[in-house]
């Protein structure tokens, strides 16, 4: 199947293409039948063919998506534009398990008892993170005084020669 596509040439950085026809199975770089032309993507130019573009897909050659798009938006074909990259799915992110929240109650408890209950610093649990956001893990405690390394003990020197 005769496919036209583009063969970039150029240096790294500077790319330039050749649109041209060839065999869909050859390498973009191979050898090709017919030059019809050329596209500058820096200076968004593109020159080519008219004529042959045309003769080449009334013979059955097909476009690449990049080219499709290419001559449609120069109004060198009739057609509509084809999306030619799909974006990536986000993975999900999951959430670990946090610590179980209480739901707040229906009504709201009078000003008097919230004033005479007390809760232990111990049973409070922390806020809920808001959706989508991972809890902060929690610091480990500093100690005070930085740790040295045991010294051996000390054995006393005996003289067994005196």
């Amino acid at each position: 199947m005769l496919k036209i596509r583009l063969q970039r040439t150029g240096k790294r950085g500077q790319a330039y293409f050749r649109v041209v026809v060839l065999e869909h199975t050859t390498k973009p770089k191979g050898k090709y039948l017919e030059f019809l032309g050329s596209y500058d993507p820096h200076k968004n130019e593109l020159s080519v063919k008219e004529d042959r573009i045309k003769y080449w897909l009334s013979v059955g050659a097909s476009l690449s998506e990049t080219v499709n798009n290419l001559l449609v938006g120069n109004g060198i074909i009739e057609g509509e534009k084809v999306k030619v990259w799909k974006p990536k799915k986000k993975k999900k992110e999951i959430a670990p398990q946090a610590a179980p929240t209480v739901p707040a109650p229906a009504t709201e408890a009078p000003v008097e008892e919230s004033k005479t209950k007390e809760t232990p610093a111990s049973e409070e649990t922390p806020p809920a993170p808001p959706e989508g956001e991972l809890p902060k893990p929690e610091e480990p405690a500093k100690p005070e005084e930085p740790l040295k390394p045991e010294e051996p003990p000390k054995e006393a020197i005996v003289d067994t020669q005196g």
